[in-house]
C-alpha cells in the first residue's frame, strides 16, 4: 500500500466531480455518484451551463469528449488483441473499469489508485457485484509501481490507461511516470498508453480565464497543476523522448468531424483536452 499522506493526494477531489458529472450523463452507475460530487456538479453548474451557451464548450462536455474518445480507442485495442489486459492508473470514479468488465467478460481489467480512493472505489463496486476484482494501490513514483505489472501475464498484450492526471504533474514527474510505464511495459508482446491531455488553451477564446481557473485548481487540488504542450508535434516528441517509438495525438475537431475536413491534425486546433496514444511495440 501505498503512503496514506502521500503528495498527490488532494488530486482525488476532482474524482468526485468527473464521477458524478458522468453519471448525469447517463454513462455510469449510481455507485459512483457521491455526495461531495453532487456538490461540486451543483456548484459549478451555472458556469458550466453559461459556457456551454455561450462558448460552445464547457469543463462537462470536455469530459465526455475525452471519456468517448479513450473508450473508442480502447475498443479498437481490444478487437484488434483479443487477449488484451488493461491497467487503468488514477482510475477514481470513472466507471470505464465496470463497463468494459459488464460488457467483455473475459477482458482482465484491473484498477489502481491511491489508498483512500481505491477504498471508496471498492465500496462502490461492492454495491454493484461482490466479485468485482481488487483495486491496486501502489506508488506510481517509485519501484513499487512494478507491482502492478507484475500483476498481468506477460505473454499477453497490455494497455495502460489513464484520465485527468497527467496534467497534475510538472514535466520531470511527467516523463518520469511515461518512462516507468515504458520501462514496464517492456515486458509485455505489444502495449499501448492511452491519456487525455490539456494543451495550452492558446487559440481559446476565454483563455485568460481558463488559465485563471488552472491556477485555482492547482491551488486546491495542492498540485504541479499545469498545461505543458502548445503544439501535437511537443507532445508527441516528449513521449518519444519518454520510450515510446510511435506516438499518435487525437484532436476532437478532427476526431468528431462529421464531414471531411482540411484541418491540419500537426496545428493546435483550439480543443481544451487532446489524446495520446503512445505505442511501444
Amino acid at each position: 500500500m501505498t503512503d496514506q499522506l502521500s503528495k498527490h493526494r488532494h488530486i482525488s477531489f476532482t474524482a468526485h466531480y468527473t464521477g458524478y458529472i458522468w453519471y448525469q450523463m447517463g454513462i455510469s452507475h449510481s455507485a459512483f455518484a457521491t455526495k461531495k460530487g453532487k456538490t461540486l456538479a451543483a456548484i459549478a453548474h451555472p458556469i458550466e451551463s453559461w459556457a456551454e451557451k455561450y462558448v460552445g464548450g464547457s469543463m462537462r462536455t470536455t469530459l465526455k469528449a475525452r471519456h468517448t474518445m479513450l473508450d473508442d480507442r480502447l475498443i479498437e485495442l481490444i478487437q484488434q488483441y483479443p487477449d488484451l489486459q488493461v491497467l487503468e492508473i488514477a482510475a477514481g470514479l470513472s466507471p470505464r473499469g465496470w463497463w468494459f468488465r459488464k460488457n467483455y467478460p473475459d477482458l482482465v481489467y484491473r484498477e489502481l489508485d491511491l489508498p483512500d480512493m481505491a477504498a471508496t472505489k471498492q465500496a462502490a463496486l461492492a454495491e454493484i457485484d461482490q466479485h468485482q476484482p481488487q483495486l491496486i494501490s501502489v506508488d506510481l513514483f517509485s519501484d513499487d509501481f512494478q507491482r502492478a505489472f507484475d500483476l498481468f501475464d506477460p505473454k499477453r498484450p497490455l494497455v495502460v490507461i489513464s484520465e485527468g492526471l497527467i496534467n497534475y504533474f510538472d514535466k520531470a514527474l511527467l516523463q518520469q511516470l511515461i518512462s516507468s510505464i515504458a520501462h514496464y511495459g517492456a515486458a509485455f508482446p505489444a502495449m499501448h498508453y492511452l491519456t487525455d491531455l490539456y494543451p495550452e488553451p492558446v487559440k481559446n477564446k476565454l483563455a485568460k480565464i481558463i488559465w485563471s481557473s488552472s491556477k485555482l485548481l492547482k491551488l486546491m487540488s495542492r498540485s504541479a497543476f499545469s498545461f505543458h504542450f502548445t503544439a501535437p508535434a511537443q507532445a508527441e516528441q516528449f513521449f518519444k523522448q519518454a520510450g515510446f517509438p510511435e506516438v499518435e495525438v487525437i484532436q476532437p475537431a478532427i476526431y468528431f468531424a462529421t464531414e471531411n475536413t482540411d484541418l491540419n491534425p500537426h496545428e493546435h486546433l483550439g480543443d481544451l483536452v487532446w489524446m495520446i496514444d503512445a505505442k511501444l511495440k
